[in-house]
């Protein structure tokens, strides 16, 4: 039986965020350890051409470069089936428009994964996602939440599934940290405005009642897109707003992008992860993925995403920008072992359908489905 091959559009490392580690993983796992290299292409989108791209990327796909949109679509067109990443903000033209001809010329079955499914989308937005969903084969949302809000544009919806993000299921082995008395809460992602990390600094400097003080850690770079507008700005406020409330050597910042084992140990030594985004209406969260698959509680604002995977007792839901709230919260999971280890057991009930492995396991049939209704349609 033939190997189906795939090619991934995307952006990807060392571009550094979600979409990119999101196709390198889905690569890796789709592969699996029996891959070959040939089976698998990336058309890297990028925002200027570059040579620091890994062997695996066959073309970069510039931006506002009609050649290069072209290439793109041969090098695709080379593949069994195409897995193309969609976020409005990564192709180019308004909200992303030129992914439309790329899309209207592959010649090989499509699957769109939609990042971002909007409530309130501009005509353009709209429109753009709408034409999307139609030059697709098949499309997939990452939440039930986003896939009710898909009801809600003009689409075919049989074209739709949901597939969760996939996540890293951490190993067993690691050791525990060397301090397990001082509880540790954490967040980590990439930094910028909307992370919400005031609202868990002002809540930190609420619990100085909480013995042994617990340590805030927040682990991540700069987004890339917001240092190159603004620079550290947001990080040098968070410093100043922890130094103003009396809780800096309690909040620590770890401005790396780390590796997949460095940030494992750093879960791993997390008694609660902490997400207090200030979006009411995002639909995909890659950190609430790997908090869950890593058997962690959690405390998250009530973003879609959060209220869709920790309803049944993962984690504790809390109002946006509510840091009495997230106080209230932490103290509950930091002062009540019963609680934490509720949490935590429902978390790792959860991990085994997160992994990646199980993920892109969902990947590869969808695939072969959509070949097959391609071949039948020819019929």
């Amino acid at each position: 039986m033939a190997t189906t091959t795939y090619g991934l559009l995307s952006t990807y490392p060392p571009t550094q965020c979600g979409l990119a580690t999101f196709t390198a993983a889905l690569r890796t796992h789709l592969a699996g350890p029996r891959g070959r290299p040939e089976d698998f292409g990336v058309v890297r989108v990028v925002d200027e051409a570059g040579s620091d791209s890994t062997p695996e990327v066959v073309h970069e796909l510039r931006k506002g470069s009609p050649p290069s949109l072209r290439r793109a679509v041969s090098e695709l067109n080379r593949y069994d089936v195409a897995i193309i990443q969609h976020e409005y903000g990564i192709f180019g033209g308004p909200d992303g428009q030129e992914i439309l001809p790329l899309l209207d010329a592959l010649t090989v079955p499509a699957i769109v994964v939609l990042h971002t499914v909007l409530v309130s989308p501009t005509r353009r937005q709209k429109e753009i996602l709408e034409a999307v969903v139609q030059a697709a084969d098949a499309v997939v949302t990452m939440t039930r939440t986003a896939y009710r809000r898909l009801r809600d544009y003009q689409v075919d919806m049989t074209k739709a599934s949901v597939i969760p993000h996939g996540a890293h299921v951490p190993s067993t082995t690691t050791p525990s940290r060397p301090d397990p008395t001082r509880p540790t809460i954490l967040t980590w992602g990439l930094l910028g405005p909307g992370k919400g990390i005031e609202w868990a600094i002002e809540a930190l400097s609420l619990l100085g009642h909480v013995l042994p003080a617990p340590r805030y850690l927040v682990v991540g770079k700069t987004h890339p897109k917001v240092l190159e507008r603004h620079g550290e700005r947001y990080r040098r406020s968070l410093v100043a707003q922890a130094e103003r409330l009396g809780v800096s050597e309690q909040v620590e910042f770890n401005a790396a992008y780390l590796s997949l084992d460095a940030l494992e140990g750093i879960v791993r030594d997390a008694d609660v992860v902490l997400l207090p985004y200030d979006s009411p209406d995002q639909v995909t969260s890659g950190v609430l993925i790997e908090a869950v698959a890593a058997g962690k509680p959690v405390i998250s604002s009530r973003f879609p995403h959060a209220v869709e995977m920790l309803g049944d007792g993962a984690g504790l839901l809390v109002p946006h920008r509510n840091p009495v709230a997230i106080a209230e919260a932490l103290q509950r999971v930091l002062t009540d072992a019963e609680l934490k280890a509720t949490m935590a057991a429902r978390s790792a009930l959860l991990s085994p359908q997160l992994g990646w492995p199980a993920v892109a396991g969902q990947y590869r049939v969808l695939a072969e489905r959509v070949l097959a209704l391609r071949v039948t349609n020819v019929a």
